[in-house]
Order: C-alpha cells, then sequence, then structure tokens
C-alpha cells in the first residue's frame, strides 16, 4: 500500500489536510504503508486514471484519489474497525464534511496560506501563489492580513463542534471517528506549517486537539514541522 502525499520543499514535511485526513483513517485501521512524498508541480508523478491528487492511496493496483472516498474504500476493503460506524453516520459525514471544509478548512487558510507558502520549493511557491491568488482574488500577504484579529471570529465559528466535547471526550462519543479525523486533519496542516496560534488553551477543541495528538502512543505528535520546534 503506497500513500501518495504532499510535501513542501523539506519532503520530510508532508503538511496536506486531506492527507493528513487519510493518515489518520489509515491508523485507524491499523494498515501499515509506504509514503511518497511528492511536490506541487509532481504530482504528475501519480500515474492512474483518476489520480494525480493529494492524496493518492494506491492498494493492490488500485488508486482512490479522495479522502472522503479513501475512508469509504477503507471501510470496503478493510471492514474490521469500521471508520464509518453506520449507515447513519455516513451519511451525516457527506454533511458535515462540506461544514469542515467551508468554515474549517477556509478559516484556517485565511491565517496560514503565507506560512504554506514559505515552506514550499521554489517552483511550487510559484504555482501555488497563482492558483491561489486568483482563488481568492487578492495576494496571500493581503488574505492573510489582520489575522491576529481575525481568529477570533474563527474561533467563535467552531461553537457547532465544541457541543460533543462537554459529554464525552471526542467528537464521535468514547471513542474517536470519522469526524475526529478529519476535523484533526484539518488541524494538522496548519500544524506542520504554522506556528500560529488557532485555539486557546481553555478551549475544550484545544483539549480534544491534545487528546488526538495523543492517539496511538503519540504517533503523530512529534511529526517533522516546517517550523522551529
Amino acid at each position: 500500500m503506497k500513500l501518495y502525499e504532499l510535501c513542501g520543499e523539506n519532503r520530510q514535511v508532508c503538511f496536506g489536510p486531506y492527507v493528513w485526513r487519510t493518515k489518520y483513517f489509515l491508523a485507524h485501521k491499523g494498515l501499515s504503508y509506504e509514503t511518497v512524498p511528492l511536490r506541487f508541480v509532481e504530482k504528475s508523478q501519480i500515474d492512474g486514471e483518476g489520480a494525480q491528487r493529494f492524496p493518492t492511496l494506491e492498494d493492490g493496483g488500485k488508486l482512490v484519489g479522495d479522502s472522503f472516498e479513501i475512508a469509504q474504500y477503507l471501510d470496503e476493503a478493510y471492514p474490521e474497525n469500521k471508520i464509518f460506524g453506520s449507515e447513519a453516520e455516513l451519511a451525516q459525514a457527506h454533511s458535515l464534511q462540506a461544514s469542515i471544509n467551508s468554515i474549517v478548512l477556509f478559516g484556517i487558510f485565511t491565517c496560514v496560506a503565507v506560512d504554506v507558502w514559505k515552506q514550499l520549493d521554489e517552483a511550487s511557491q510559484a504555482y501555488f501563489r497563482d492558483t491561489r491568488e486568483k482563488a481568492v482574488g487578492q495576494s496571500l500577504e493581503d488574505f492573510v492580513s489582520g489575522r491576529e484579529t481575525r481568529v477570533e471570529d474563527f474561533r467563535k465559528q467552531l461553537d457547532f463542534l465544541r457541543a460533543p466535547l462537554a459529554s464525552f471526550p471526542y467528537l464521535s462519543g468514547n471513542q474517536p471517528g470519522w469526524l475526529d479525523y478529519t476535523l484533526m486533519g484539518t488541524f494538522m496542516w496548519a500544524h506542520t506549517v504554522s506556528d500560529f496560534q488557532l485555539l486557546e488553551e481553555s478551549d475544550p477543541l484545544y483539549q480534544w486537539r491534545e487528546r488526538m495528538l495523543d492517539l496511538w502512543d503519540g504517533k503523530f505528535r512529534d511529526v517533522p514541522r516546517a517550523v522551529a520546534q
């Protein structure tokens, strides 16, 4: 099994949010795999129909190129210890994914876009700046300007995720599940490229994030980062 993942100039720093979601899915399943770190400008090296995206999972010649589809594939191919506990959870995940991407992922991007750009190789920097500045309609620097103030609004937008943590250690209940891995993968994206403080230490989500870092004997706590450690 191979996981094609997105890396920066330092190939040890792998940072894609969807890749990190997939890494949590694979850890949940207890599956071993080989990682293939590629830069933005190298994704053509992922050979296959529907590939050339991060992440792409290759398993026995089959390529799956979307983190949500990978989660479903893993549950079908390796049915023990399911990521989606039920059909109802799978259906709910479809709608929650849109909220996580539009609120959490985009909110984080408004704070760390320049940090992502800084740790890329020169060719990938040009690609990233061109594509992302066209998408947001302004320079990356203007896009993140004022993040120290705007992060307060971002934190308030996360209220819909805090309710379960009043009663359970994880968003999915007593044990982590798809929602935990998907949200944590998004935070790991920021963690690997930036030291900007997205959550206050008193926030239940900060404490939840610490628990997620402690999973599997702290498997992901000390991953290589593009910032000073």
